[in-house]
């Protein structure tokens, strides 16, 4: 059981680099645990860190006001590459809990969802003009399916009927399943063998 999303009113994080692969969000060689607990810390290792593996405060992801964005905005076909349940644990773990592109990889946004991190897709417009406001803040209306931009106007995004009732409960696909329980006790009752 996980907080049940509704709403998130924050500021935005804007990294509107196009491409940005699952192996940039969290690299290969951080992948050795199987608890997403610490992972943020790894999270654009490569972008964060300069040579001498001190934090470069050239990048907005160590800019203080990073500290208090749940929103990121992200370049097109965000999360592509390989497909890997870390690379959404390090955006949580960071502290995202949305993220907005024009195109977000079909994979990455499956394991996005499943795993409580919105991830979704808003049209070209919006996208330039959150793009255009860094540190702005929004509102990511889930029950709603809408982003209130900075300037008050509103645009809705498409999700998974099913990943929305997950996210609003605040369970994953298996604890909807359990949840289920007496239903699929009485089902086997009724139609065993």
């Amino acid at each position: 059981m996980r907080e049940p999303f509704t709403r998130v009113e924050s500021t935005t994080l804007v990294l509107t680099a196009t491409d940005i692969d699952t192996d940039q969000i969290i690299p290969a060689r951080f992948l050795t645990t199987t608890s997403a607990v610490g992972l943020g810390q790894y999270a654009f290792h490569e972008w964060r860190r300069l040579e001498d593996g001190s934090l470069d405060p050239d990048c907005a992801l160590n800019d203080p006001r990073a500290e208090k964005a749940a929103v990121l905005v992200a370049g097109d076909n965000f999360g592509c590459g390989s497909s890997r349940e870390h690379a959404p644990w390090a955006l949580l773990d960071l502290g995202f809990k949305v993220v907005l592109s024009p195109r977000i990889a079909d994979i990455f946004r499956q394991n996005a969802l499943k795993n409580g991190l919105l991830a979704v897709e808003i049209d070209a417009a919006s996208h330039r003009a959150l793009s255009d406001s860094p540190w702005a803040e929004v509102t990511v209306d889930l029950e709603q399916q809408t982003v209130t931009l900075p300037g008050g106007e509103t645009t809705p995004f498409a999700i998974d009927a099913f990943a929305k009732h997950c996210l609003l409960a605040g369970v994953d696909e298996l604890g909807h399943l359990c949840a289920q329980a007496e239903a699929i006790a009485r089902y086997e009752e009724t139609h065993h063998g």
